[in-house]
C-alpha cells in the first residue's frame, strides 16, 4: 500500500474533483492571507519610516513659532511645503536653556512654482554648515565635502538627478547629490540649500524673479536640538517654552507618539478583522472536511481494507486541506499586493503619514509568515475530522458509506 500509493498525488487528484468546493474554500484562505499581508505591509512600511526618517532628523525637539505647530507637524511628517519665521536671535536663546547640547537653525521656503518638477511639491530647506547635525553627517559620508553656496542636495523624490542644474527664485543651482530614500516626504520631497545661499537667493529675487522672496538673515524658521545626557525631551522643552517667548517646542517624540498611536489604532484594527476572518475560515473549511469525511467513509473503509493504516487516511485528508491552503496562500498573496499598489496612494494622502518599503529580508520574512498561516489554517482546520476518518473502523465505514 505504501510502495503503490502516492498520498499526495492521490490528495490532489481528490481536490481536482470536487472543483466548486475547493474555489471555494481556496477564496476563503485567500481572502484571509490577502488581508493580513496587505494590511501589515502597509504598517510595517510606516514604521520602517518611522525608524529611519526619525534617525536622520537627529533632533530631540523641533523649535518653531507659536501657533505654527500643526505646520510645522504637516511638514515634519507628510512633508507639506510651508512657510513661519521669526526672530534669527531665537537661535540664541535657545542655546542657553539649560539641558540643550547643540541647536541648529533652519529655514524653510515654499517655492511659488518648479516647473521641471510639477508633479512633487517641493519644500526648500536651507541649515547653517557649521552647527547642522542633519544634512552635514550625509554630506561627510557621501559627498566627503561641505556645500557650496551655489549648490543643493535633493530628496530622493524630487526627478533630477546630480548634475543638474535648477532654477529657484531665479537663481540657478547645481545639484550635488541625491539623498537616500526615507520613507519620509520631509526628505524625500525636499531641497537643501545653505542658509548663506538662501538668503542670497532672496535678494536676489528681487531683481531675478517675477515672485520675490522677502526673507533676509535676520529671519529663521525653525531651530533643532538635541539635549544633552541627563534630560529627558519633554523638560527641555518644557525649559524653552518657559525661557524663551513666543515659541513652542516640540519634542520629536511628541510627534512620533501621535503617529504611532494611529499605527497602533490600526494595528488594533486589523487584528481584530484578521481573527474574525480567520475563525470564519477554520469554520468553514471544518465544516466542508467534516461533509467530506462523510461522503467518502466507503473509500476510506476500502482504503484501510486493502493495507492503508490509519495514518495514511489521516495524511491523506490533511495533505488535501494544505494543498488548498498552500494555494490560498499563494492567491492571497498575490491579491494583498494588488490591493495595496492600488490603494496605497490613497490612504496615504488621507492619513498623511510617512512610508518607506521594507527591506527584502523583512518582506520575506512576513511572506513565509503568511503561507506558514494558510498552512496552520487547514491543518487545524481538518485535523479532527481527519483524526475521526482515521480511527473509524474499515467494516463499519464500508458499511456507513453505502
Amino acid at each position: 500500500m505504501t510502495r503503490g500509493l502516492n498520498i499526495y498525488l492521490f490528495a490532489l487528484r481528490n481536490v481536482k474533483r470536487k472543483v466548486v468546493r475547493s474555489t471555494l474554500l481556496v477564496l476563503a484562505v485567500a481572502v484571509v492571507t490577502a488581508t493580513l499581508f496587505a494590511a501589515t505591509l502597509f504598517i510595517t512600511s510606516m514604521q520602517n519610516a518611522l525608524k529611519i526618517g526619525t534617525y536622520r532628523l537627529g533632533a530631540d525637539i523641533l523649535v518653531v513659532p507659536e501657533g505654527n505647530e500643526q505646520q510645522a507637524k504637516s511638514a515634519l511628517l507628510a512633508g507639506e511645503p510651508t512657510s513661519f519665521y521669526m526672530s534669527a536671535d531665537t537661535i540664541e536663546k535657545v542655546r542657553a536653556v539649560e539641558g540643550v547640547n547643540k541647536a541648529s537653525p533652519q529655514l524653510f521656503i515654499k517655492p511659488s512654482s518648479f516647473t521641471c518638477c510639477y508633479n512633487v511639491d517641493v519644500f526648500l530647506i536651507a541649515f547653517d554648515p557649521g552647527t547642522d547635525f542633519t544634512v552635514t553627517p550625509w554630506l561627510e559620508k557621501t559627498l566627503k565635502k561641505g556645500l557650496s553656496d551655489d549648490e543643493i542636495i535633493t530628496g530622493r523624490e524630487v526627478p533630477i538627478v546630480a548634475g543638474d542644474s535648477i532654477p529657484f527664485f531665479g537663481t540657478s543651482f547645481r545639484v550635488a547629490g541625491t539623498m537616500e530614500p526615507t520613507g519620509m516626504k520631509f526628505f524625500d520631497q525636499s531641497v537643501f540649500m545653505t542658509m548663506d545661499a538662501a538668503y542670497k537667493m532672496a535678494e536676489a529675487s528681487k531683481t531675478k524673479s517675477m515672485q520675490p522672496l522677502n526673507i533676509d538673515s535676520s529671519k529663521i524658521s525653525a531651530v533643532l536640538v538635541q539635549v544633552e545626557e541627563g534630560y529627558t525631551p519633554d523638560r527641555v522643552s518644557i525649559r524653552i517654552e518657559h525661557d524663551v517667548s513666543g515659541v513652542k517646542a516640540l519634542a520629536s517624540d511628541e510627534v512620533i507618539s501621535t503617529v504611532r498611536k494611529q499605527l497602533r489604532g490600526l494595528v488594533k484594527g486589523v487584528i481584530i478583522i484578521s481573527a474574525i476572518l480567520w475563525i470564519l475560515a477554520l469554520l468553514m473549511m471544518g465544516f466542508a472536511f467534516s461533509m467530506i469525511v462523510n461522503e467518502r467513509l466507503r473509500e476510506f473503509g476500502l482504503l484501510r481494507s486493502i493495507g492503508a493504516k490509519r495514518w495514511h487516511i489521516l495524511r491523506l485528508i490533511l495533505s488535501e486541506a494544505m494543498a488548498i491552503s498552500l494555494t490560498g496562500g499563494i492567491i492571497g498573496l498575490a491579491a494583498g499586493s494588488f490591493i495595496l499598489r492600488s490603494f496605497k496612494g490613497i490612504l496615504l494622502q488621507s492619513m498623511k503619514l510617512p512610508y518607506l518599503f521594507p527591506s527584502t529580508e523583512v518582506l520575506m520574512e512576513l511572506i513565509v509568515g503568511i503561507i506558514l498561516l494558510s498552512l496552520l489554517t487547514g491543518f487545524v482546520s481538518a485535523l479532527l475530522p481527519a483524526y475521526s476518518a482515521s480511527r473509524i473502523d474499515p467494516y463499519m465505514a464500508i458499511r456507513k458509506g453505502e
